[in-house]
This record gives C-alpha cells, sequence and structure tokens, in this order.
C-alpha cells in the first residue's frame, strides 16, 4: 500500500473541517431539503467560502491543490450530513479536474465562479441510449465556418433544471463512433437549449435532475475543451476518480446509518431492557461496522492509487462496487434496527436507504463495475 502524500495532520483537519460543517450546516436541514427537494444554494456558497469545492483542483486556479486521499475524505464526511450535498461536490470536482487538465486560459477563468458555486454546472452525458454504453451518444455537434451547432437531447442530467454551463459530450464524427466525440462549454441559458422538468427521485431528492434538449444550439470554435475527438477518452479519464467520490459517499451513508441505528438502539427499550443487549442486533450493528471499514479501506486503496499515478481501473471499480452494495445492505439494517419507525418518512434512517440506492447506479451500474474488473483480472492474467 502506498503512503499517503500528505501529513496525517492535514488529513485530520480536512476532515474536521468537513465533518463539523456536515453536522453543523448539512445535517439539521438534511430533512427538510428531502422533502422539499429543494436546490440549497445557500449551502453551496459556503461551501466554496470554505473551500470545500475543487479539493484536487490546483491552489493557482483556485482549489484546494490537494489530492485524491482528501477528496475521499470530504466526500465521506459531507455525506454523512447529506448525500445530495456531497454530490454536487463530486460533480464540481470532475468538472474542475477537466478545467485544469485540458481547459484553455480563456476557460480556465470560469473556475472561480465554479469552485465558489456562483456558476452553476452540469456534467451533461446521459441520453436514451447512452447511459452505461457512452459510445452510443446520439447527441450531434456539426462545424461550421465559426464553430459548432449542437443538436440532441440529455437525461438524468444532475443540476439540468438550474445549471448555467454544461459540459457536453456530443459526435463531431458519428462514422468515427467513440473516436469521433467531443466536449463543448454550452451556455445553458443560450437560444435552443431547453429543459424538461424537474423529476422526482427516490432518494437523493435535493439533487436537481432533468433533460436537456439542444436545437441548432450554436456555439464557437473556443467551446470546445481538449482536442477534437477526444471527448469520450476525457471523459473516461476522470472516471477513477468520479468512483472514488461515488464510494466515499456512499461509505459516509453508511457510516450516517450506523450512527443513528446505534444511538436509537441505545435509547429504545423492550421487555425492561434497551434494545442493544439483544445479541442478534449487536451482530447487526458489527457487521455495518465491519462492512463500512471494508469499503473505505477499499476507497482509500483505490484514491492512493491515483495519487500515486498507479493504474487505478480495477481498484476504483471494486471501491465504488463494493462500497455500494454495502450502503443498500447496511442502510437496510438500520432500517430494521429502527423497526416501524424506520419505515416512517422523517426518520433518518428511511431517508438514508433511499438515499443509498443510486450508488449503484451513477457513475457505471454496479453491472459494469463487475465487467470491468472482470476484464481486469483477465488482461493481467493474459
Amino acid at each position: 500500500m502506498h503512503a499517503p502524500l500528505l501529513d496525517a495532520e492535514i488529513y485530520d483537519q480536512i476532515r474536521e473541517t468537513a465533518r463539523r460543517f456536515a453536522e453543523d450546516v448539512v445535517k439539521p436541514v438534511a430533512a427538510d431539503l428531502d422533502r422539499d427537494e429543494t436546490y440549497p444554494a445557500e449551502i453551496y456558497a459556503r461551501m466554496g467560502e470554505l473551500g470545500l469545492f475543487g479539493i484536487t483542483v490546483p491552489e493557482e486556479h483556485g482549489g484546494a491543490g490537494l489530492d485524491a486521499f482528501a477528496y475521499a475524505i470530504v466526500m465521506e464526511e459531507l455525506s454523512r450530513g447529506y448525500s445530495s450535498v456531497a454530490d454536487q461536490c463530486g460533480v464540481v470536482e470532475l468538472i474542475g479536474t477537466l478545467l485544469t487538465r485540458y481547459g484553455t486560459p480563456e476557460q480556465l477563468k470560469r473556475l472561480p465562479d465554479i469552485l465558489a458555486a456562483r456558476t452553476r454546472i452540469a456534467y451533461c452525458l446521459t441520453e436514451a441510449e447512452a447511459g452505461s454504453d457512452l459510445s452510443n451518444v446520439r447527441t450531434t455537434a456539426r462545424e461550421t465556418a465559426d464553430g459548432y451547432v449542437i443538436d440532441g437531447g440529455k437525461l438524468w442530467i444532475h443540476n439540468a433544471p438550474v445549471a448555467d454551463l454544461g459540459f457536453v459530450l456530443a459526435s463531431t464524427d458519428p462514422a468515427a463512433g467513440h473516436r469521433g466525440m467531443s466536449i463543448f462549454l454550452v451556455d445553458l441559458n443560450a437560444p435552443g437549449v431547453s429543459r424538461g422538468p424537474k423529476e422526482h427521485k427516490m432518494g437523493q431528492r435535493a439533487s436537481q435532475v432533468g433533460a436537456l434538449n439542444f436545437d441548432g444550439v450554436t456555439v464557437p470554435r473556443e467551446a470546445l475543451l481538449g482536442p477534437k475527438g477526444r471527448g469520450f477518452h476525457i471523459m473516461m479519464s476522470v472516471l477513477e476518480k468520479g468512483r472514488v467520490g461515488i464510494a466515499s459517499l456512499a461509505v459516509g451513508i453508511a457510516q450516517a446509518g450506523l450512527e443513528a441505528a446505534l444511538a436509537y438502539a441505545r435509547d429504545r427499550r423492550q421487555f425492561g431492557k434497551p434494545i442493544l443487549d439483544n445479541q442478534g442486533l449487536q451482530w447487526m450493528l458489527a457487521d455495518m461496522a465491519k462492512d463500512i471499514a471494508a469499503a473505505r479501506a477499499l476507497t482509500e486503496r483505490a484514491a492512493l492509487l491515483i495519487d500515486h499515478a498507479k493504474p487505478a481501473t480495477s481498484a476504483s471499480s471494486m471501491a465504488k462496487c463494493f462500497a455500494s452494495d454495502m450502503a443498500v445492505a447496511q442502510t437496510a439494517n438500520a432500517v430494521q434496527i429502527f423497526g416501524g419507525s424506520g419505515y416512517i418518512r422523517g426518520f433518518e434512517v428511511e431517508r438514508l436507504y433511499r438515499d443509498a440506492k443510486i450508488t449503484q447506479i451513477y457513475e457505471g451500474t454496479n453491472q459494469i463495475q463487475r465487467t470491468i474488473i472482470a476484464k481486469e483480472l483477465i488482461k493481467a492474467a493474459s
């Protein structure tokens, strides 16, 4: 195992900052945000002030200049408060990474406003026929004398109902498949852009999700991010970090479930004694704790591989797959420990159970993660 790049005290400070913010600012309003499906702009503005966006973005571009290990810590702690808030942190992190790796000097000027939550961004990949299979993207960008004209539509896009700026994956050469895709920075208030209604989701309900449609949307040449025709590869280049982020988010959900279940079991009395005295329930709590620790270790390992520029494809898929499966299973156990109360809206564990499910689906379904892991095993054995 590689050692973290920074001193342990720095990671402790990062954890303490994120945990205090989650406890004091996020968690007290999580139930309201879930109920009302509210975009928490004020919370995001405060996160921008604290430097909780752009954890790995270099300081010269307005970020914290830290590493993937620190990013995993922040994602877990924010998710303990409310995973929708952590999800926003993850989207900004990926966009910040794309811009710092591939952005022109002019494009990089947008980054401070993104990290301060003054510009709301959307990561526009998924389509009706292109979810797990991004090579099937049908949105096109036709080159003209002045730039490009974008036509097509995106589904299930995080922040679509509220975003100002979209990072849109489109085909510039349909005949070339995934080798003919490019990424464009698109003003989502421009003529030709329309939005579908906000979707009403099972969980992570404060994360705004919807459709975006592009009907003859013109963008200048300067809107192209990175080389033309390399958009698919550019998007793939940040997926390892993205999967570490979702794994950390899942660990945070499960950790919150464990803490809630432990507190309830201590206070709830049946047959004249706390239910915590029941050995069967103690074993459920023990299983929760050990599985959370295992998921956290897998996530940290993947983050460390990324930080040391080592191959992390299999490790990040393992972390995301295991942590998200664990979060669903162990928040279900948290609901079980609460009994009937756990099934009632307004109890934290009911929300955590709903919030956990999407972690098995987004950033690549867990079926896709298993396929990736298997391919890496076969390649290593060849």
